[in-house]
């Protein structure tokens, strides 16, 4: 019966933690980091072909195995076509060779996290091994650069969701807020609004992530993560808000799109622009764990059609958001819903 209670509780654990760190935190430019690359590698994950430049990454590794940053690029294609065993592998030879670098050890345990989130079905053992590994492994991030606000959003975020007995809790959540509170004020701010949204005090969450939106972010990124919330509680008019905020400072960035459609189908209007906007966002940007999923632009693309009573084309919208995410229970009970119509 205990071992029954902990297997939920992982499951629990990865389930809440993974949502946080897929839907929180839009992503920062993906060309961060990218300039330790060569030219026509980078080209490649820019656009996300990640086999080819995880193939192109693995040759480099052969003829220079000691340099670090081909192993930790390796490792980042490696996740992003969900191979997470050999994304680890990667990682690990990335830390080796350069421990004291925060960002290997963040992705580290991200790919640790996904492995657990996969193991958590057949093998609870190794889910548990992977789950601790994972939190310990952003705790050595935060502890190498704790102004690594990814790093520490991963452990407050994986914090908020575990039990104590993984080094999870409130308590520890909140000790980690003020921290990053102190290296930046709106990430801890953004970061409290998450936790009382995992927590379901949604009253407090609701009223952290309008203080947010009215003390005037100069980021993107902090609109946006305002605009995920609304859009999960389906407030199109509080995300509608948060969208128009994030234009204001960033009008080209191409994850509006995705945004401006998502909000223009919670409202129930202007579906063929709506439509076009999702199109727009699945034709031009490339499917990357640190954007807003393809998967999810044709989940809001489905319900666009719902809304419109096309049926069937609706159910190839939902189909092919599972074909990219095939354990998501809210797209096949949307899927279902719209074939028994």
């Amino acid at each position: 019966m205990r071992r029954e209670k902990v297997g939920r509780s992982i499951l629990v654990v990865l389930a809440v933690w993974l949502a946080a760190t897929s839907s929180a935190r839009p992503a920062r430019a993906l060309s961060e980091g990218l300039d330790s690359l060569p030219p026509d590698i980078e080209t490649l994950y820019e656009t996300g072909h990640y086999r080819r430049a995880a193939e192109a990454l693995e040759a480099g590794v052969e003829r220079n195995p000691q340099v670090a940053s081909l192993h930790y690029w390796l490792g980042r294609c490696l996740f992003e076509i969900r191979d997470f065993t050999r994304s680890i592998s990667s990682l690990e030879d990335a830390t080796e060779l350069a421990s004291r670098l925060s960002a290997y050890h963040d992705w580290l345990g991200r790919a640790c996290g996904r492995k657990a989130d996969e193991s958590s079905h057949s093998n609870m053992v190794s889910a548990l091994s992977l789950a601790r590994r994972t939190h310990h492994e952003f705790e050595i991030a935060v502890r190498l650069d704790a102004t690594n606000i990814q790093a520490q959003r991963d452990l407050i975020a994986f914090m908020a969701s575990a039990p104590g007995s993984l080094g999870g809790g409130e308590g520890h959540a909140l000790e980690q807020i003020r921290a990053l509170s102190a290296v930046d004020p709106v990430e801890g701010a953004l970061a409290l609004a998450d936790l009382y949204a995992v927590e379901k005090k949604f009253e407090q969450a609701n009223k952290e992530y309008q203080e947010i939106l009215k003390s005037g972010p100069n980021r993107i990124d902090a609109c946006l993560e305002v605009a995920d919330y609304y859009r999960d509680q389906g407030d199109s008019q509080r995300m509608e808000q948060a969208v128009q905020a994030a234009a204001q400072i960033a009008p080209s960035d191409r994850r509006l799109s995705y945004y401006r459609g998502v909000a223009l189908v919670l409202e129930n209007k202007d579906s063929a622009v709506a439509k076009n906007d999702l199109r727009t966002y699945l034709n031009t940007v490339p499917d990357n764990s640190e954007l807003p999923a393809h998967s999810s632009a044709y989940q809001w693309l489905g319900k666009a059609y719902e809304n419109e009573k096309k049926l069937d084309l609706a159910a190839e919208q939902y189909q092919a958001a599972l074909s990219l995410d095939p354990q998501n229970k809210a797209l096949r009970e949307a899927l279902k819903r719209v074939q028994k119509k």
